[in-house]
């Protein structure tokens, strides 16, 4: 990093680098912007930001893998508009920092990440919260308060209405755990996973146009069945406290029906994928991740050709417990359950399989659990 500093920007005198990694979530999709309970990992791949000052007023951004440089007036941060591109992420984060009080100092970024775009393991998560490391320089913010900037700055500047699970996980990560959140009172805790088992991300390759739009439109319909479930039940804040009474005591569009349903179910499967976890039940465990993959098919219908492919095939080859999508949906990645000395066959033969239908040879990525976003040491 510190070689390619120096040759981007000319120099390297007071270099820093901070990581922050992607994730990947276990269970509890769609479940996070609706104040359910998620059960994300951190992984071992990440987004590095190198800084230093750059002594001329200006912030600039170099992508290494785009090979593109963006540059702005650092003290016209609050001021920048949306470019529709990848420095959004960036700038809202700045824009955010600057709210809060913390002036956005001239410095130069080089931005390196092995996160995935467009997979659903949060590459965006993770340039939002390594570069608001970067900015901060050091300075002392509340890791809760990062990741509810970041959040802010993907939801208000960049324009997608997420959740915190991705920008939490990524600074709350530990190493051999999940990180149950609850996304209502921002809570959490560690939990341990079973031994001898492993899970494992297959990269579809792609990434549908579809995403974007559907993912705010699933949004809007989770609000549109609250709506009808508050005229009924003012007790009832969030899909988080609906049930399947509630839901079915009250007159909702199919379609909306079918999205909260999925919701109230999946918020009910992360606690019972905890318990399983921690009962050791393996077949259990899988039961509940395919459960899931079926009601992200069918009932909020955010998967597609290439998902139900690689989660269909992975049921059939021996030693997986369970598979399904993960991530916002329409492409990116499905996650596997399986026995951890069965984990690189299954590999193999999940890659053969997709190469043989659809002509494209997907990633598979070993999902490690490890530690959330900080400062490297040089």
């Amino acid at each position: 990093m510190k070689e390619a500093f120096r040759s981007r920007f000319g120099g390297a005198d007071g270099l820093r680098v901070f990581r922050a990694p992607g994730r990947v979530n276990l269970i509890g999709e769609h479940t996070d912007y609706n104040q359910g309970l998620v059960l994300p990992v951190a992984l071992d791949l990440v987004t590095l930001v190198a800084t230093a000052p750059s002594g001329d007023g200006k912030l600039r951004l170099y992508s290494e893998h785009r090979g593109e440089l963006r540059e702005f007036d650092a003290a016209a941060i609050s001021g920048l508009e949306r470019r529709g591109d990848w420095s959004d992420y960036v700038v809202g984060v700045a824009r955010e920092l600057d709210r809060l009080g913390f002036a956005i100092e001239p410095a130069n970024l080089l931005i390196r990440s092995t996160v995935p775009e467009g997979s659903g393991l949060s590459s965006s998560a993770a340039l939002e919260v390594s570069s608001a490391l970067a900015l901060l320089g050091g300075r002392p913010l509340d890791r809760l308060e990062i990741a509810r900037l970041a959040q802010r700055a993907e939801s208000h500047f960049v324009g997608m209405p997420c959740g915190i699970m991705d920008q939490y996980v990524s600074l709350f990560g530990r190493e051999h755990t999940a990180v149950e959140l609850d996304c209502r009172t921002f809570q959490s805790r560690h939990v341990a996973l079973p031994d001898g088992i492993a899970f494992v991300a297959v990269n579809s390759m792609v990434k549908h146009a579809l995403s974007g739009s559907a993912y705010a439109e699933r949004v809007r319909e989770c609000g549109a069945a609250m709506e009808a479930l508050r005229a009924r039940f003012p007790e009832v804040a969030s899909l988080r406290d609906a049930t399947p009474a509630h839901l079915a005591a009250v007159d909702l569009p199919e379609t909306v029906a079918r999205r909260a349903r999925h919701v109230v179910s999946e918020i009910a499967r992360v606690g019972q994928f905890v318990a399983a976890s921690a009962a050791g039940d393996l077949a259990g465990m899988g039961k509940l991740l395919v459960e899931s993959h079926r009601s992200l098919q069918h009932d909020y219908e955010v998967s597609c050709e290439e998902l139900d492919f690689l989660v269909d095939t992975a049921l059939s080859i021996d030693g997986v417990y369970g598979a399904r999508m993960t991530g916002g949906g329409f492409g990116g990645c499905t996650v596997t359950m399986v026995a951890r000395e069965k984990a690189e066959a299954f590999g193999r033969q999940i890659a053969t399989a997709y190469q043989a239908r659809f002509g494209v040879d997907p990633r598979v990525l070993p999902c490690n659990p490890s530690n959330g976003a900080a400062e490297c040491v040089l």
